[in-house]
């Protein structure tokens, strides 16, 4: 079998007295997809955090492509599609300009255009993220974790707040993403 190209190997964090994750090990391969599920609360998105390099471990050790996510650099954050649970977008941008944004960054990446289509935000590209309904801006936070046609997504919660139809639509992108060999872990 490939080498995992997410891993955490016994990974523990804890938050002054209270431990969120203790002793956590998972592995994800190319064409993979992982799925963490629990309550409210129950250390998936510091899991995640911990494989984007954004919280460091209080024990263990997490690998992003084989290496550390904390020291990777842009190089290797290039090859990593991120979906946060808040987006963090300026208000003021709208879909189409923000696409435009990120693809300027990723050499080579997916055409923001085609992107708008396949997620289901043709419509609204030119609409103020102020003025986005809450599955519209999780659309458009899967869009940017593609746009640099990532080998790796950590996607936290993709399908928060979306419609049904949005919902059935973007798990039919995932599992595309992964038929394409991707590795993917969502919560």
């Amino acid at each position: 079998m490939t080498e995992a190209v997410l891993a955490l190997e016994g990974v523990v964090k804890r938050y002054g007295s209270r431990t969120v994750l203790d002793g956590v090990s998972l592995a994800v391969h190319p064409g993979e997809l992982l799925a963490l599920l629990g309550p409210n609360g129950a250390g998936k998105t510091t899991a995640v955090e911990i494989l984007e390099g954004y919280r460091t471990a209080d024990g263990g050790t997490a690998r992003v492509l084989g290496e550390d996510p904390r020291r990777g650099g842009p190089a290797l954050m290039a090859r990593v599609g991120l979906m946060l649970q808040d987006g963090g977008l300026d208000p003021r941008s709208t879909p189409r300009d923000a696409l435009r944004l990120y693809a300027r960054l990723h050499e080579g990446g997916r055409d923001p255009e085609e992107l708008l289509t396949v997620v289901g935000l043709a419509d609204v590209a030119r609409t103020r993220v102020r003025r986005l309904s809450g599955g519209e801006r999780q659309r458009l936070a899967l869009a940017l974790a593609l746009v640099g046609a990532p080998e790796v997504l950590l996607l936290d919660e993709p399908t928060a707040g979306m419609d049904p139809e949005a919902r059935r639509t973007t798990r039919l992108l995932i599992a595309a993403l992964r038929a394409e060999g991707r590795a993917i872990l969502l919560t």
